[in-house]
């Protein structure tokens, strides 16, 4: 069986700076580097897992849960940190809390029990019980899109009363003033400050906020149908609609045309993130757009540094927020 050492023999290097090569390969000259990837091929030497935790005291695995993977937003973060891992020697195990903060619990024991190297985190979880059990955990944790108030742990995010503050303008500006809001989960980070910008922006135009107007869509599709439904058989009906995600966009667009109404002739929309193919949507919808990529590489730059040495893991947590970008569509129009 083919050992490191024969590895190490074949590259005239030393064992150690296989190992380096293998767990950190940034750390490794680019002429060292590639005769041991030539060694390795050579002898067919393959990795134990099993040993290299042992030897580390912990696994080459990072891990990576969210609420919705099947959400774009969520593949394209992922996606960025799954290149950034791999840049480093580590493999990103992916798991879907379902929007379930016992679920999300089970899943960070479970990895911490595996000695898993660190984790990228969107939490559901809330709450100050929650906030202790993150700020306790002893694995390295980055939170990125959802956050935790006083997990005490790095964010990586949006402006997210941004987001809504720019769409709310963006309409208030075309001359509505009765509009609808599909908001996400009570209490959850990005919900909450998508509201808070939204209801921010009404009272700072002096516009009357009509709370009936206000919903709650749960951030799926189902919950946005639902709601969009409910705004739109009013005889009273908002002239334009916010989605505070792109799942509940869709699904008021898709109410929309299920009852008959011209978007934006006869209401109005916008929502926050962007969907596949929307480009091809009719009517291309005015959004606001989050640099995922970006989040994605923020959060697991700060996930290895936190991994890599005992100063990276002492530092004091911090936050790191993005600026959305507004996309006009033709969604919207003037009243």
């Amino acid at each position: 069986m083919t050992t490191i050492r024969d590895v190490a023999r074949l590259a005239g290097v030393s064992i150690s700076t296989v190992s380096l090569a293998l767990n950190s390969p940034k750390r490794v000259g680019a002429e060292t580097l590639d005769r041991i990837q030539q060694a390795i091929k050579s002898t067919g030497y393959r990795i134990d897992p099993v040993a290299q935790t042992l030897a580390r005291g912990r696994s080459s695995l990072i891990g990576f849960v969210s609420a919705n993977l099947g959400n774009m937003f969520f593949g394209d973060i992922r996606r960025e940190i799954e290149h950034q891992a791999l840049d480093h020697g580590y493999f990103v195990l992916i798991a879907d809390s379902s929007g379930r903060a016992d679920l999300e619990r089970a899943l960070l024991e479970r990895l911490e029990a595996q000695k898993i190297a660190g984790i990228a985190l969107a939490a559901n979880g809330r709450g100050e019980e929650y906030a202790t059990f993150l700020r306790d955990f002893k694995t390295p944790i980055v939170m990125f899109d959802q956050k935790v108030e006083g997990a005490e742990r790095d964010f990586v995010g949006s402006d997210n009363p941004l987001t809504t503050t720019i769409l709310t303008e963006h309409l208030l500006q075309l001359g509505h003033r009765r509009i609808g809001f599909i908001s996400g989960p009570s209490g959850l980070h990005t919900a909450d400050e998508r509201l808070k910008g939204f209801m921010n922006t009404m009272a700072g135009a002096g516009v009357d906020i009509d709370p009936s107007l206000v919903v709650e869509g749960g951030y799926t599709r189902t919950g946005g149908h639902a709601q969009a439904m409910r705004l739109l058989t009013r005889r009273d009906r908002p002239t334009a609609i916010i989605g505070a995600n792109n799942m509940t966009g869709l699904a008021a667009l898709q109410v929309m045309q299920e009852m008959g109404f011209r978007c934006p002739d006869d209401v109005s929309l916008a929502m926050v993130d962007d969907v596949p193919w929307s480009n091809v949507i009719t009517p291309r919808i005015t959004m606001v757009v989050q640099d995922a990529q970006k989040l994605g590489e923020l959060t697991a730059q700060r996930l290895l540094t936190r991994i890599a040495s005992p100063e990276g893991a002492a530092a004091p947590p911090e936050d790191f927020i993005l600026t959305p970008r507004f996309v006009r569509g033709e969604s919207t129009r003037r009243l």
